[in-house]
């Protein structure tokens, strides 16, 4: 909001001379006088806009006293000239949950201190304390309103609240993988013997070729559920992602049929090195390209490039400086059939997936190891445009930048 400055935020005239005008001395309680000047009005708006904390103040009249850019900024407001001097409920009144909360502080005996509440209108989060103002004969004359975004802190705690239940479900999917482990290597093996006892008979070898099949089907269902649930260990080092890029598509034609899919790498030449685990990312961009080669059906075109970038550091908080970390950016981008706009929210979930057989974990396993490595993976797609997979992964890792 423009601040207009008023006579009364200077300090006291300037004399014809030039010179400046010795303070008016203040007269203390105790009755000793202090020449030390008195601060204006304009001092403490400047120090209410500069706080990181919201601040709102209403009058025991309902009209706005006080607002700040940070109050404006976590409610999504404009501030607006009109606003100061307006009733609060006008003002707010998008915040429904707001208005109630500084209304009550008219009607309570105890008002509520650090309490936390979900702003319907916008889903933030906030922590709050609610206070009157009383004026010099201890009447209330106002209420004010201290409050800070704590969505960001919300969203953590979820995600270590999440954490903690997906590693209590590891330990448990970990130990029944390795108890199936066991009898699908005991199939295997009795299924082999089997068919050596048959060998004159074509049916019989057909069936157990089918068990032999199945088997090996359900251990690498097995052994891609360990992956997923185990924690992922990085052996961090000074990786090249061309050649990451290289092996993860001789990788991928070794694993999946390529048909007459053509694979073009645009990789420049000074592209910087990253601290990561190379084997990990070739396992992340190897999926990456089944699943294109999978998508395209045995013809179209893959297309996978990278480049430096930079993104916003999560862990900067507004107020404490913008932060951006240097990064490489990966695409993996084909011209199939693409994913339907209903399933896109869908394909990093563990156990989804719309082929015939299939997991459903190569992309959740695909996301854990980027997040491992502080990245972020995002997908773009349309129905018969084909799929883009953005791979951002920080140049350093945290204690690399912590040395720098």
């Amino acid at each position: 909001m423009p601040y207009q400055a008023r006579s009364s935020d200077r300090l006291g005239p300037v004399p014809a001379d030039g010179r400046p005008a010795r303070p008016k001395p203040v007269r203390r309680a105790s009755g000793e006088e202090s020449s030390a000047p008195a601060v204006g009005d304009r001092f403490f708006r400047d120090m209410v806009n500069s706080m990181r904390n919201g601040v709102l103040a209403v009058t025991r009249e309902g009209a706005l006293a006080v607002m700040n850019d940070e109050a404006y900024r976590i409610f999504g407001l404009t501030p607006a000239a009109s606003d100061i001097g307006n009733q609060y409920a006008d003002v707010l009144r998008v915040h429904h949950d707001i208005v109630r909360v500084i209304a009550s502080a008219f009607e309570l005996s105890h008002l509520p201190n650090r309490v936390e509440l979900r702003l319907k209108a916008t889903g933030k989060v906030i922590g709050y304390t609610l206070s009157v103002i009383s004026d010099d004969d201890g009447q209330t004359c106002g209420a004010a309103l201290f409050f800070k975004d704590l969505t960001r802190v919300e969203q953590l705690e979820e995600r270590e609240r999440l954490r903690d239940r997906l590693a209590a479900l590891g330990e448990m999917a970990a130990a029944m993988a390795h108890e199936l482990k066991n009898p699908l290597a005991g199939i295997e093996v009795m299924a082999g013997l089997l068919r050596r006892k048959v060998a004159d008979s074509p049916d019989a070898q057909s069936i157990i070729a089918d068990i032999i099949s199945e088997a090996k089907m359900a251990n690498s269902t097995v052994v891609e559920m360990l992956d997923f649930v185990r924690p992922v260990r990085l052996e961090r080092g000074r990786t090249a992602i061309a050649q990451v890029l290289h092996t993860a598509v001789s990788m991928a034609e070794s694993k999946a049929p390529r048909g007459a899919v053509s694979v073009e790498l645009v990789l420049p030449d000074d592209l910087p090195l990253i601290q990561g685990d190379e084997h990990q990312l070739c396992q992340v961009f190897t999926n990456l390209v089944i699943n294109a080669f999978e998508a395209l059906g045995g013809k179209g075109h893959i297309r996978i490039t990278a480049a430096a970038g930079t993104m916003e550091d999560e862990a900067a908080h507004k107020g404490d400086g913008a932060s951006h970390v240097p990064t490489m950016v990966v695409e993996v981008a084909d011209d199939g059939p693409g994913i339907p706009g209903d399933l896109k929210d869908r394909v990093f979930n563990a156990f989804f997936t719309t082929k015939a057989q299939g997991s459903g974990l190569g992309l959740a396993i695909v996301r854990k190891i980027i997040d491992a490595h502080d990245g972020r993976i995002d997908v773009a797609t349309a129905p018969e445009q084909g799929t883009r997979f953005t791979v951002t992964l920080p140049l350093l890792s945290a204690a690399d930048e912590w040395f720098q």
